[in-house]
């Protein structure tokens, strides 16, 4: 599969800034087509957005984690960036289900515990973050934490946070059935997940 830089170092000297504005500045970025800017180890970091082969899986779990989300949650991907700033973090995930009510005001950054559920797409270079960092930084707050691993292809689902991280998980392989817990409560079909065949335009 073909293969295209999807993340940088740290954008300029960024030592003594805060994580305030360092979200201050990833709102005011405006990044290369096809990339997204999250905070994370003090630093700015442009990753890429998900592949066109993505597609497919993101709509099956949007249509999927829509009817069972909490009243008053929607499932989408917008570009907004979830902040943590216990944890120094801010990230813009593939697809979240968040509280529609934290979405009232004129800023991009939203709380995190708005979140009741993230879900990340793996790609060569993001997936160290999305199984290492991000599985701690979600794990002392989001609910349900859904991670496509679209190399291995499995799905795995983390939840029960604590200030020590998910004390729960369960991984299936690409076609089976994947239990989401509450407040989802419903098997997720992952029989969509698949990424293209190598030498296709998908992702690597």
């Amino acid at each position: 599969m073909t293969s295209m830089p999807e993340r940088s170092g740290p954008i300029g000297n960024l030592a003594s800034v805060s994580f305030d504005q360092l979200c201050q500045a990833v709102e005011e970025l405006h990044p290369p087509d096809g990339r997204k800017a999250e905070v994370g180890g003090g630093r700015i970091v442009l990753a890429a957005r998900p592949w066109a082969c993505h597609w497919r899986a993101l709509r099956s779990l949007r249509r999927q984690l829509q009817p069972h989300a909490p009243e008053g949650h929607d499932a989408d991907s917008a570009p907004f960036l979830f902040v943590f700033p216990r944890s120094a973090r801010a990230y813009g995930p593939d697809l979240f289900v968040a509280d529609e009510a934290a979405f009232e005001h004129l800023s991009p950054r939203i709380p995190g515990e708005a979140l009741s559920l993230v879900a990340e797409l793996t790609s060569v270079s993001t997936k160290d973050d999305d199984w290492a960092e991000k599985v701690a930084v979600y794990g002392r707050q989001v609910p349900v934490y859904l991670l496509v691993d679209m190399q291995a292809e499995t799905a795995t689902v983390f939840w029960d946070p604590s200030e020590q991280g998910y004390r729960s998980r369960t991984t299936v392989t690409f076609g089976e059935r994947l239990h989401v817990p509450k407040p989802f409560d419903f098997d997720l079909d992952t029989s969509e997940f698949h990424a293209p065949d190598e030498g296709g335009d998908g992702a690597s």
